[in-house]
């Protein structure tokens, strides 16, 4: 049969690509103009002449100090969240007993806790650990929040491994961190890329955490240090939009290389 072109769906595609490449035009055009031809052009004029004074003003302003702190923030969340949810979701899966119910329940409870709610006996709790103004009191508590999704995740997806590969592995004799390792782990890649990007989402995106948590400008992250472009006499646009473009590229290459991988772990929430 001849298929007949769809003219409405090529039209809506157009005008959705419209949509979303006139932000990314905009924001990408104003980090290569200085800020006084910005506000003579507008934010839709092609830029006449083309610099990358934002971005090395970014640095030169604190930005590179900020990013290695999410970065350290960042690596340490994902670190604590795969060090803990594989093992527990192994634990959820294949244990029968009460306790372990009960902690899956526990986690669960977590979802519906929202950080906003317990942010004054956080900042109390840290304060009383010495932990205020330190990354690592930004880190345990963003570790924290992140494991309750992160434990449904992957729970989800090794309910999908079934119980023939379990029995083969135990009939040749395998121990239980023998299956855990060469058995759930192999086939649960698909899950442990979602905890990584979704953990790693929470730890550079956050805010709350850092706002209430550190003061210092040491101490500060991306989030934070994007107010240094605001002042009395205004707001320094185009370097604002620099330092948004550099944000964004760690979390951009992540996803790319873990996209595929991404959609199959969240395709395994909750089983088949």
């Amino acid at each position: 049969m001849k298929r007949r072109p769809n003219y409405l769906a090529g039209l809506g595609s157009l005008v959705w690509l419209f949509l979303i490449g006139l932000p990314l035009y905009v924001m990408l055009a104003a980090t290569l103009q200085s800020r006084s031809d910005y506000s003579a052009n507008g934010p839709l004029a092609l830029p006449e002449h083309l610099t990358l004074h934002n971005y090395t003003e970014d640095f030169s302003n604190g930005f590179g100090r900020f990013f290695l702190n999410t970065v350290l923030v960042t690596l340490a969340v994902v670190a604590i969240v795969l060090l803990v949810v594989p093992p527990l979701s192994y634990a959820i899966v294949r244990g029968r007993g009460r306790i372990t119910t009960g902690v899956f329940r526990l986690f669960l409870l977590g979802l519906a806790i929202p950080a906003q709610a317990v942010v004054v006996p956080m900042f109390y709790v840290i304060s009383k650990a010495g932990l205020y103004d330190n990354l690592i009191g930004v880190i345990l508590p963003t570790a924290a929040f992140s494991l309750p999704v992160c434990a449904l995740i992957l729970t989800g997806v090794m309910r999908d491994i079934t119980a023939d590969l379990y029995e083969a592995m135990a009939m040749d004799g395998a121990a239980p961190w023998r299956v855990f390792f060469q058995l759930v782990l192999p086939l649960s890649r698909g899950g442990l890329s979602t905890i990584v990007v979704f953990s790693a989402l929470q730890a550079w995106n956050g805010f709350l955490f850092p706002l209430v948590l550190t003061q210092s400008d040491s101490s500060k992250v991306i989030t934070l240090g994007l107010f240094n472009f605001q002042t009395e006499h205004g707001i320094d646009i185009p370097g604002l939009l620099a330092a948004v473009v550099l944000s964004m590229l760690p979390i951009f290459i992540v996803y790319l290389f873990a996209r595929r991988a991404l959609v199959q772990g969240l395709m395994g929430v909750g089983g088949k």
